[in-house]
């Protein structure tokens, strides 16, 4: 088996996404009707799904249970060629979501991690499927954090995303702080993302930033000061956020760490397969294939 290019490790779950009427009833109703979907979800399923949709050569590292949602996972991932030599077993059972979802796409979230707060992979298995990468993609399982340094003594591309961080300083936090490369975060806390991306930024010259910024676009951070990109438009409308964040960072990792395309150009690929996830509704089916993420940049201008 050839080695990865990219390793995501973090948590793969189902998320049940529970789509409200644009009125919900008022009062002591027990019942309101809703859609509710379920699909293989979360940021480790997103990640994974997105790299493997890319063509890139992907493995995960997790945990899932020994019940329907960790088969329905399993099977996904490895019908999408994703190598499940570290996906591990959870004694609590899958993670699961379940999501809130207003009309217009946006979502109030519901996570049960099961226990991945108290799991600790093999770590020889671990370091067999790192072994080789190009990049490890991390999300914030509380394992995650005993992998680190493995990753960067294999000399990997270590990229983070904090997802929706307040502190810069907040301690469960500050393993990924500090050894990312590349650090992602959504800014869902913060009006203004530059002085958090600047703390970010201290200290770390060589250092990427990137902060998801809904509907208003997203925001690079380098040595050469901070940039905002206005949002990409797509004519299918945003009918869903799951995965947003993750297919932004999926976009803009496969273009300038496993392609070594220009910030710019990786950037707006990142927003173009964020949007597009945007116009998936319950489901991680449908993210973007290379060629069709090919001819989105095209159509977009997107040189390089």
């Amino acid at each position: 088996m050839s080695p990865a290019e990219v390793v995501v490790l973090g948590n793969l779950g189902v998320d049940t996404n529970v789509y409200l009427p644009p009125q919900v009833p008022a009062g002591p109703a027990e019942t309101t009707f809703t859609e509710n979907l379920d699909c293989v979800g979360q940021a480790g399923g997103y990640a994974s799904l997105g790299y493997a949709r890319l063509g890139r050569r992907t493995a995960f590292i997790g945990h899932v249970g020994d019940d329907a949602p960790g088969r329905l996972c399993r099977d996904t991932l490895a019908a999408a060629g994703v190598d499940l030599r570290a996906l591990f077993l959870d004694p609590e059972g899958t993670a699961r979501s379940v999501n809130l979802m207003a009309p217009d796409g946006s979502r109030r979230n519901f996570y049960d991690g099961k226990g991945h707060a108290r799991l600790h992979p093999d770590p020889a298995a671990c370091r067999a499927v790192l072994a080789g990468a190009r990049l490890a993609h991390v999300n914030l399982a509380a394992w995650t954090r005993d992998l680190l340094p493995v990753a960067r003594t294999l000399g990997l591309t270590l990229a983070c995303d904090l997802q929706d961080v307040v502190d810069p300083t907040d301690p469960y936090r500050a393993p990924y702080i500090r050894e990312a490369d590349i650090l992602f975060f959504s800014s869902a806390n913060h009006a203004d993302p530059e002085p958090l991306m600047e703390a970010f930024l201290a200290g770390r010259p060589d250092r990427i930033v990137v902060a998801g910024l809904g509907p208003r676009g997203c925001a690079l951070g380098t040595r050469a000061g901070i940039r905002r990109f206005p949002p990409e438009i797509l004519e299918r409308p945003v009918v869903d956020t799951n995965g947003a964040g993750d297919s932004l960072a999926v976009g803009f990792l496969t273009a300038h760490v496993l392609e070594g395309r220009s910030l710019e150009a990786s950037i707006r690929r990142g927003q173009l397969a964020a949007r597009h996830a945007c116009t998936l509704r319950g489901t991680s089916d449908g993210l973007l294939t290379a060629a069709e993420l090919e001819a989105l940049a095209r159509d977009a201008g997107v040189e390089g």
